[in-house]
């Protein structure tokens, strides 16, 4: 009996110290390596229906993501999540061993990492993972409170002595944040990322080392051939635009901040953002580099372009006018706001003069009939010629001066390119029949008389126009004609305006009698030995007479078609005049007072202005008093006049007839 009482004893007692055992194992936290070197456990990793642990020690609950679930032991886990120890508890009172976290950032495979750690088996962090598992980490609550050395941690010191001093994890870590963007926002991973970045990019070249970038073709000393300088081995030079193409790969939301945070830092130039904007919208906007758009996402490449715009530096000349034209084409065609456009109106006014003209051929919006939209290039024309105007301060507000424009310089050469490009874009729209005559004359008119010296860039247009819409009035013609200031008309370009049949036959005078005034003048050596009906002919300006007016009677379009016979003739004497001026040399005499032979003056100037004067000369019948139309015809009134107040050589030279 005795001994029987002593073996039950002992018994008793083995069961109350194992269980006793098993209640301290439950409270203390377990070490999960030691608990895997002392079990076995066997990573079988993570199938399509679960992940088990092998162990020599049965599995004890069931942690279900999303479609796998991970048979796992308490002890390891209950140690370092105290959000598992609760979810656990919860299980607990329902008699289930099951537990569900459908909704832990990372999904399994992040879970996986979290449960490797808990176990005590390695886990490999790279710049692709990290990020879910420091979300899944935080989602469990692994912090340092609950146990030193906890997951959290261990992620946070890998994220700030390895990946945000790599150049290229910073990026690819960036990039992994999208599909857990809240979470990273929160943690301020993104942050982080974006200041690593942002620094990297506005370090000095020197202190770059060519592994920070990996799109990068590799240049000739880095495939082993060596430079040498005073036996002193030299680095290549790093350009300082050796970040752009890497930050290509940005997504346009952190391509933003990333760009943000380099202008706030104020030490990177504005060509060289100018140039990284300039490069990402070539990689993300189909047809940008051809001034189109190919197909993909309208809403998409629409907020790409307006991001863009409003990520452009200040500066003037940050970005070539071209891409600024390129852009506002596609702004124009994914329809982005008014507000956008205005903006690349105003930049691309500040240096139109660098602009070419196959850039300025934007479409018209789809509502309108025209080809191309000229309202907007007339804004750019504008913006231009505002900067030619003084410094202007706004009014007094609340005790303070508000400047409304800071106007730069505009060189007289940029004055001259500009008058070019709007000339060769005039003769580019003019063969849009769609064109209103209203437009073109507004453009037109929009370049001063100063930055036209020669007017055959105009001529050209107005003659592209006149061929391209044959149904105009001989009113509309008279006004398109009105532009052309024909004094500045090369020797080419009056040769043609002789033959042109387009023209009025007003304006075909007009040329041909400044061109009988040049070529007298080039006879005579100066304009003072002309007569007095021709020296007092005052210059014209946009085809009329420079203080000229209209008589009470005008010349009708049949009196001056009725005059063909008399310009064949005046077209005649004008080729004698260049003959006689040829001849200069053989023919001209001096006088001994110094003046030039009445023979020259007879056959350069008299006869041809006998013509002229039978021109413009009203029909019979109207009397003396009747003039011509002064604007049409620039200098007729002054010749009559002179008529009339001849000199007194002149008097005594017809007093007999």
């Amino acid at each position: 009996m005795i001994e029987i009482a002593w073996g039950c004893f002992f018994i008793g007692f083995s069961c109350l110290g194992f269980l006793f055992f098993i209640i301290l194992r439950s409270c203390a936290p377990i070490d999960g390596k030691q608990l895997n070197e002392e079990c076995g456990f066997q990573d079988l990793g993570l199938e399509a229906a679960g992940w088990y642990v092998a162990a020599e020690l049965a599995t004890d609950i069931i942690v279900s993501v999303g479609d796998v679930k991970f048979h796992l032991h308490k002890f390891p886990l209950l140690s370092k999540s105290p959000r598992l120890q609760k979810l656990v508890a919860t299980t607990s009172e329902g008699n289930d061993d099951e537990i569900h976290i459908p909704d832990i950032p990372g999904g399994p495979p992040a879970f996986e990492i979290c449960a490797k750690f808990c176990y005590g088996m390695s886990v490999t962090l790279n710049a692709y993972n990290v990020v879910a598992a420091r979300c899944a980490a935080e989602y469990l609550e692994m912090h340092e409170t609950v146990e030193k050395g906890n997951l959290i941690y261990k992620i946070e010191v890998f994220l700030n002595s390895g990946i945000f001093r790599s150049w290229k994890d910073s990026i690819i870590v960036l990039q992994t944040t999208k599909p857990l963007l809240q979470w990273c926002e929160d943690l301020k991973v993104v942050g982080r990322c974006i200041d690593a970045i942002s620094s990297k990019a506005c370090i000095d070249t020197s202190k770059v080392d060519w592994s920070y970038t990996y799109n990068r073709i590799k240049l000739p000393s880095e495939k082993g051939i060596e430079q040498q300088w005073d036996e002193v081995k030299k680095q290549p030079l790093v350009p300082k635009d050796w970040w752009v193409e890497d930050l290509c790969e940005l997504k346009i939301n952190f391509y933003k901040r990333v760009i943000m945070a380099v202008k706030t830092k104020d030490r990177m130039s504005n060509e060289v953002i100018g140039e990284a904007l300039q490069a990402y919208a070539l990689r993300w906007v189909p047809g940008i580099g051809k001034g189109t758009i190919q197909g993909g996402d309208i809403t998409k490449s629409r907020l790409l372009v307006e991001t863009i715009v409003w990520l452009l530096p200040v500066e003037k000349c940050s970005l070539p006018c071209s891409f600024l034209l390129k852009l506002l084409k596609a702004a124009s065609l994914l329809d982005s706001s008014e507000m956008v456009k205005k903006e690349l109106v105003k930049r691309i006014g500040q240096h139109l003069e660098e602009a070419l003209v196959t850039d300025l051929l934007i479409p018209a919006p789809s509502q309108e009939c025209a080809m191309y939209d000229v309202d907007m290039v007339q804004s750019m024309v504008e913006e231009f010629v505002m900067q030619d105007q003084s410094d202007q301060t706004g009014p007094m507000v609340g005790g303070e001066q508000h400047e409304i424009r800071s106007v730069p310089f505009v060189s007289d050469t940029s004055k001259l390119a500009v008058a070019k490009l709007v000339d060769a874009y005039l003769a580019e729209i003019s063969r849009d029949p769609n064109l209103p005559l209203s437009k073109f004359v507004d453009l037109a008119e929009m370049v001063g008389g100063d930055s036209r010296p020669v007017h055959d860039g105009l001529y050209r247009a107005i003659d592209m126009y006149l061929k391209e819409h044959p149904g105009l009035s001989k009113a509309e013609k008279r006004r398109i004609c009105r532009l052309m200031d024909c004094q500045k008309l090369s020797m080419d370009a009056c040769m043609h305006v002789a033959q042109n049949e387009r023209l009025p036959l007003r304006v075909v005078v007009q040329v041909l009698f400044f061109e009988q005034v040049r070529a007298a003048t080039a006879s005579t050596g100066s304009r003072a030995d002309l007569p007095m009906s021709i020296r007092a002919v005052p210059p014209t300006e946009n085809g009329e007479s420079r203080g000229s007016s209209r008589s009470a009677t005008t010349n009708t379009e049949d009196d001056w078609e009725a005059t063909t016979a008399e310009l064949k003739t005046l077209k005649g004497e004008l080729a004698s005049i260049r003959l006689a001026g040829e001849k200069n040399d053989s023919d001209v005499t001096k006088s001994s007072g110094g003046k030039v032979s009445g023979k020259v003056k007879g056959v350069g100037v008299f006869k041809p202005k006998k013509i002229l004067n039978k021109i413009w000369s009203n029909k019979p019948g109207q009397g003396d008093n009747s003039g011509s139309d002064t604007s049409d015809s620039p200098g007729s009134g002054s010749a009559n006049q002179e008529e009339i107040k001849a000199t007194p050589s002149r008097n005594r030279r017809y007093s007999v007839s």
